[in-house]
């Protein structure tokens, strides 16, 4: 049986609920795109209590590696919302690297953030993680290529 605290279980409540809000995102933009589309909004306010979690362990004196995904979540969050609801720039289909390249950077910063602390924690909790981060990366791939569909359909 574990032995966790408070603050390690909140940490690990936070780490696997922010992957498997991606897999249920990037599930909905591979089959409901248009879902996705109207949905992805709630992703990015997600980070909201996240970014909480991580104040409330930064100010009880937890390690920096424990606390600092929820505000890599939040940073992720409010670029990508930017980018992609009040700026409207499209940078995945064509590749806008000056765009991609933060966005890509920030997502990755939160996904290692949340994943490697867990080892520290409990090794087995590193290994599942590891399996659902698999999961999310490939509908995360593949979901781009049901949004090129959609993109090229509707040039037609």
């Amino acid at each position: 049986m574990l032995d966790l605290d408070v603050h390690e279980t909140l940490f690990i409540l936070s780490a696997f609920i922010f992957q498997l809000i991606l897999i249920i995102h990037f599930a909905l933009r591979r089959w409901h795109f248009d879902l996705a589309i109207r949905f992805g909004p709630a992703v990015y306010a997600l980070s909201l209590p996240a970014a909480g979690v991580s104040l409330y362990l930064l100010l009880s004196g937890e390690s920096w590696y424990i606390w600092m995904g929820g505000f890599l979540y939040l940073t992720w969050a409010i670029y990508g919302f930017s980018v992609e609801y009040i700026r409207k720039i499209e940078w995945r289909n064509s590749f806008y690297w000056p765009v991609m390249g933060p966005y890509v950077t920030l997502y990755l910063a939160t996904v290692m953030f949340y994943w490697w602390p867990l080892g520290l924690v409990y090794k087995l909790l590193w290994y599942g993680y590891t399996g659902i981060f698999i999961i999310s990366t490939y509908l995360n791939v593949t979901s781009h290529q049901k949004s090129k569909l959609i993109l090229k359909e509707s040039r037609l």
